[in-house]
């Protein structure tokens, strides 16, 4: 077996500090759990590696899609970790699946209905309780904005992490929204979604492209000023009334969708109901605590969910919360 693991910021070179940490953390976390396993992994030189000595770093030079088109038939699989933003992911996919390697992840089309909020919207909304969604084109954003009259949320349909989400309340603050997504995306419309009031969570899943298994309820840190909403860490677990019925319609939903493999994260709130806010088709940061706690090897159990094979039972130990700065910090609760 022959492993080529990139995460698409450490392997860019990208400087947002936020996204670096993240990127760094999930990248060390992947290849400690696979060093085993004649692991090698792609790095820029303005990156720092990770000190997991039995895995191959590769420093890139050139393009990364460059790159991986003359290069990725060398290996046997391939663990790409990258936003799905302006379909990033989707693309990677694609490349290297074109070039016949198996991923260790969601096929490409997967990837692209979970890279739109909105397909994965159109996809799951007679499956399983998803937030009313209206997808909303640059040119009608006058007709939509007399219609706000309460709590909304206006975000990119291809967004990561909280990025240019708002919420609205006046036809006014939906205008300045829309004009502020308007410059996070390339898509032609964005989406307008009712407010939902509750707490943002996120499944941890593994599945093998048929049957689908919880690892965890996640706690999301997120933060609310001046309508607009960020993303700062989350807790691993997080004990709720409802997680049961997160952890069933999570688990329902990754089934419902064709060609989702190993690793997924998904999002949602716990109101007076549990709605699906989205589904994330890649590792989370979660994963950087869940690797911790379980009592397998979580990265071989990725390699392993994509062959077919599930764990036989899921025991988590402790308790961790992370904050997302220019340093992903975990804290150890118990």
């Amino acid at each position: 077996m022959n492993i080529l693991v990139f995460e698409y910021a450490t392997s860019l070179g990208v400087k947002d500090p936020a996204l670096t940490a993240e990127g760094q953390a999930m990248l060390e976390g992947i290849t400690s759990d696979l060093k085993d396993l004649n692991t090698s992994f792609l790095i820029s030189k303005n990156s720092v590696s990770p000190k997991i000595s039995s895995c191959h770093p590769i420093v890139l030079k050139k393009d990364l899609e460059e790159w991986i088109d003359n290069n990725i038939s060398f290996y046997d699989f391939c663990l790409p970790i990258a936003p799905e933003e302006d379909f990033i992911l989707f693309k990677l996919t694609r490349l290297i699946e074109k070039n016949g390697v198996q991923v260790l992840g969601s096929s490409s089309d997967a990837v692209c209905t979970c890279s739109d909020k909105y397909l994965t919207y159109q996809a799951l909304k007679s499956k399983v309780p998803v937030i009313p969604t209206i997808k909303v084109l640059w040119d009608e954003i006058d007709n939509y904005a007399n219609t706000i009259s309460s709590k909304h949320v206006v975000k990119p349909a291809d967004g990561v992490s909280c990025s240019a989400v708002q919420v609205v309340d006046s036809p006014e603050s939906f205008i300045k929204a829309a004009e502020q997504v308007k410059n996070a995306t390339k898509l032609p419309y964005f989406l307008l979604q009712d407010w939902v009031n509750g707490d943002s969570v996120s499944v941890s899943l593994l599945t093998n492209g048929k049957k689908a298994i919880p690892l965890s309820l996640n706690k999301q840190n997120n933060i609310q000023k001046d309508g607009i909403i960020g993303y700062n860490g989350g807790k691993v677990p997080f004990n709720h009334t409802k997680e049961k019925k997160a952890k069933d319609i999570a688990k329902k939903a990754v089934e419902s969708l064709n060609g989702l493999k190993g690793y997924v994260g998904v999002d949602m709130i716990l109101g007076d109901e549990v709605y699906l806010v989205e589904i994330n088709s890649r590792i989370t940061t979660p994963y950087v605590a869940l690797r911790q706690m379980l009592n397998f090897n979580l990265g071989e159990a990725i390699v392993a969910s994509v062959n077919g094979y599930l764990p036989q039972e899921v025991k988590l130990e402790g308790e961790i919360e992370f904050h997302k700065n220019e340093n992903l910090q975990l804290k150890v609760i118990s």
